[in-house]
């Protein structure tokens, strides 16, 4: 895979254009700028100034015009029509704005290592949800990867935005590395004087930020002082579930209550020699319904929508799967579980050493598909989108239908006209490897535990899951993660003006949303989604983990309620004020229910700026290599129950 990946993106930089000096847009420059934010057309993100009045759920659409939004080195501008489909923005979305000169620390900003300071009173940076009147928390940072000339102010709330609502962020008494106050620019100061004549250029933008400022002035958030202050408003939960939603119950539709047609295409077995845990490999293929453009549903497909805006199917995708069954298996019924693999990955992950370690300690039949769209046969085109970002709306629509395959794959395994019934699954006395009685489980590692998290929320014939090393919120992850490098190599020639890269990063999280644990993560445990049951799951975090960041999963623990092992960390490893803020400790054990367990096998702290980590080992495959920690997955996966492998004290892991 790695072979492969370079090698597309080898080819696909020699094609670039050398880097040049993009110069800075102003926001007078289309008629679709927000002019209180000069330094970049589409500042500050995201913004009710770049939504109109709609018949949707949150009575807003998305109206991000076409010259607006960032442009590569071609001069192309990122085409907006898929974006102006939603009805707000993402619940995980970034606050971008542009602050020349400002020092977070001089101005008392929470940092990631005091998430806390954000609810102060005298907060330099509110958050606050309008519907509800809550303050939200958040931490603030500098885009470490800029010049201080085109330098983000990045806010990323620390537990998502809920779904629908509405809100307003203000920026006040911020200061420079003298500690001297920063003026508000020209134009919001002229927005936050006296009525303006309705000929003047910025009356339609006082206009509409007027109720803004009175609701924070509600709220103990006056003008004076203010530097900036805007609303948005966030995508409701039929924007960005709707159409997966839609998907699941259309296709289970089509079964009639039976099983998926499926065909086993090889079965292997193997001596105690040849593998001590696993007796048998069994491969073959599901025929699920294709709800995207293209005949068979390749990379670079969309989905194909009705009239009505929502996903139709026309004939069918081959899904590859491969189920690993473990030796107890032949003997006693094991327990089915789908197997989510990594990135730009394959079915084949389910063959990994940890992974039959798993299935022969713990008595697993592990079976795994594709994650399309972000699998080993997407790789050419995603490497391709960071060169053209108009073409990224492909890849969350693949992601939604690789979901169904997940969902035909455990229906497959569920149901007693299924995969239990095929010869290729049954022991040699005639019975099944497995018990569908048990129900189904899932396991998924790395982008398995990102995509899994969504998968779980959309589940019917899966009530458990272990998302191991995950994380949410592809915007947060890119940055601190070593593998985007290669992908970063080439958005820096196509689009090398760190502002619009993190607009980009902000506008691409609104699709992925539709695809991933951050669109659905308000609806994983409790909240069910329509037509959906209730789900737990346990989330392995490693410490440290250079490829999924630490913290991104920390938001998702928030955001799901999940209960955290405690003692979190051992003392003097964590540069937090207080590890895992936010998150209540598991109150007793075992306990029935969603939780978070951080693995520390002695990697150095994760960086405290948006930046990948770059010393000593890699923690990422730890917690999965761990025997304490399968087991702590197994006794979940089968009862339902969080016990404590760790004898009371913080979770350690040998480095794998």
């Amino acid at each position: 895979m790695r072979t492969r990946l370079l090698a597309a993106l080898t080819a696909l930089a020699s094609l670039a254009a050398p880097l040049t000096a993009v110069p800075a847009r102003a926001a007078t420059a289309s008629p679709g700028c927000d002019p209180i934010d000069p330094a970049a057309c589409l500042l500050p993100f995201p913004n009710d100034w770049f939504t109109v009045p709609a018949t949707t759920p949150t009575g807003r659409r998305v109206n991000l015009d076409p010259t607006a939004t960032p442009r590569n080195l071609a001069g192309k501008n990122i085409d907006p029509a898929a974006w102006n489909a939603a009805d707000g923005f993402s619940p995980g979305s970034m606050l971008l704005a542009r602050v020349p000169g400002l020092d977070l620390a001089a101005t008392g900003a929470a940092p990631v290592t005091d998430i806390g300071r954000s609810l102060d009173r005298d907060a330099p940076i509110v958050l606050l949800d309008l519907d509800t009147g809550e303050r939200v928390p958040y931490w603030a940072e500098l885009d470490a990867n800029a010049p201080e000339a085109r330098r983000a102010l990045i806010v990323r709330p620390a537990r998502n935005l809920r779904d629908g609502h509405h809100h307003a962020v203000a920026l006040r008494d911020l200061r420079d590395a003298a500690g001297a106050p920063i003026a508000p620019g020209e134009a919001f100061t002229r927005v936050l004087g006296g009525t303006l004549p309705e000929d003047d250029p910025l009356a339609a933008r006082q206009r509409s930020l007027r109720p803004v400022l009175r609701d924070l002035r509600h709220h103990g958030v006056a003008a004076s002082g203010l530097y900036l202050a805007w609303d948005f408003t966030v995508a409701s939960t039929a924007s960005t579930t709707g159409r997966l939603t839609h998907m699941r119950d259309d296709a289970l539709a089509t079964l009639g209550g039976g099983s998926p047609s499926f065909t086993v295409t090889s079965v292997v077995d193997r001596t105690p020699t040849e593998d001590p845990q696993i007796a048998r490999e069994i491969t073959g293929e599901l025929r699920v319904p294709n709800y995207l453009t293209a005949p068979g549903g390749p990379p670079g497909s969309t989905l194909r929508l009705g009239a009505d805006g929502l996903p139709t199917a026309s004939g069918e995708v081959r899904a590859a799967f491969v189920c690993v069954v473990p030796r107890s298996a032949m003997d006693h019924p094991a327990r089915a579980s789908l197997y989510g693999h990594g990135l730009l990955g394959s079915p084949n992950e389910v063959r990994a050493r940890n992974v039959r370690a798993m299935a022969g300690e713990h008595g697993f039949v592990f079976c795994a598909t594709r994650w399309s769209g972000m699998a080993d046969e997407d790789i050419p085109y995603v490497a391709g989108v960071f060169a053209d970002l108009s073409r990224f709306p492909a890849v969350p629509d693949r992601l939604q239908q690789g979901m169904i395959a997940f969902l035909y794959l455990a229906r497959a395994l569920a149901h007693p006209g299924g995969l239990s019934a095929d010869p290729a699954f049954r022991a040699p006395s005639g019975r099944p490897v497995y018990d569908r009685r048990q129900g189904v489980v899932f396991d998924g590692n790395s982008q398995g535990g990102i995509a899994g998290g969504a998968l779980m929320a959309v589940a019917t014939d899966v009530r458990r899951g272990v998302l191991g090393v995950p994380g949410m919120n592809y915007s947060t992850l890119l940055n601190r993660s070593r593998d985007f490098a290669p992908f970063q190599a080439v958005l820096d020639r196509a689009y090398p003006d760190k502002l619009d890269q993190q607009l980009i990063l902000a506008m691409l999280q609104m699709l992925w949303d539709r695809g991933e644990a951050d669109g659905y993560a308000a609806h994983m445990t409790g909240d069910p989604l329509p037509g959906t049951p209730r789900h737990d799951v346990l989330m392995h975090v490693a410490f440290g983990d250079q490829q999924v960041a630490t913290v991104a999963a920390e938001v998702e623990a928030r955001t799901i309620g999940a209960r955290a092992h405690t003692p979190v960390v051992a003392p003097g490893r964590s540069p937090d004020v207080r590890p895992f803020w936010g998150l209540r400790a598991l109150p007793w054990w075992p306990y029935p229910g969603s939780a978070v367990v951080l693995w520390d096998s002695g990697a150095a702290p994760p960086p405290v700026t948006n930046t990948p980590p770059v010393t000593g080992p890699d923690s990422h495959e730890d917690p999965r290599a761990d025997p304490a920690a399968r087991l702590q997955k197994a006794v979940f996966l089968k009862y339902g129950l969080v016990v404590d492998v760790c004898g009371g004290r913080a979770c350690t892991a040998a480095p794998a």
